[in-house]
């Protein structure tokens, strides 16, 4: 009896471990935002910003930062989460109302994904990406200034060609947290 207790307790305690570390991706942000119904967390952690987004969808969640004007010259990540799966995009803003894969412009993607979810009607996307941008659109994030970020999310629908239902745009410091 001894031993089938024993047994049940270790897998009990390994499927504890599933759990939370499924659920938890890159826990232990500093900061957060709540713009209307979207949330926008992250931590400064050395040469990178680790983020999470999460917004009423089931289609695609996505951040812009440091546009030179609307959405031209932005480093743009959105992304989605299909069959259990996070399906992320690098893009770059080339024009006032456009942005385009970065290796579609001949660059690489440096984001790197964490984790993604879908809840009830709440999308949930977590990745981390350098300050200085490596992807050949030389994007740099000064977290110790004034930050433009742009949130948006897109319908139920899990393209990156459909225009978002939500967009707005904050100045944030990414180091104290203070936004306006």
């Amino acid at each position: 009896m001894t031993g089938k207790v024993l047994r049940l307790g270790t897998l009990l305690f390994f499927c504890m471990v599933l759990v939370f570390s499924s659920n938890g991706y890159a826990a232990g942000y500093d900061h957060e935002i709540t713009v209307q119904k979207m949330v926008f967390s992250w931590k400064v952690d050395g040469a990178n910003i680790n983020v999470k987004l999460t917004a009423p969808t089931k289609g695609w969640v996505g951040i812009g930062f440091n546009p030179s004007d609307e959405m031209k010259d932005a480093k743009f990540v959105l992304g989605y989460v299909k069959d259990g799966k996070l399906v992320l995009t690098n893009d770059f803003g080339t024009a006032d109302t456009k942005h385009e894969a970065v290796e579609t412009l001949g660059g690489k993607s440096d984001v790197t994904a964490i984790g993604g979810n879908i809840q009830g009607d709440m999308t949930t996307i977590e990745f981390a990406l350098p300050l200085v941008s490596t992807d050949g659109k030389g994007c740099k994030i000064d977290p110790a200034g004034n930050t433009i970020v742009l949130l948006a999310y897109g319908p139920d629908n899990d393209s990156f060609k459909i225009k978002h239902k939500f967009r707005t745009k904050i100045s944030v410091n990414l180091t104290t947290g203070e936004y306006k």
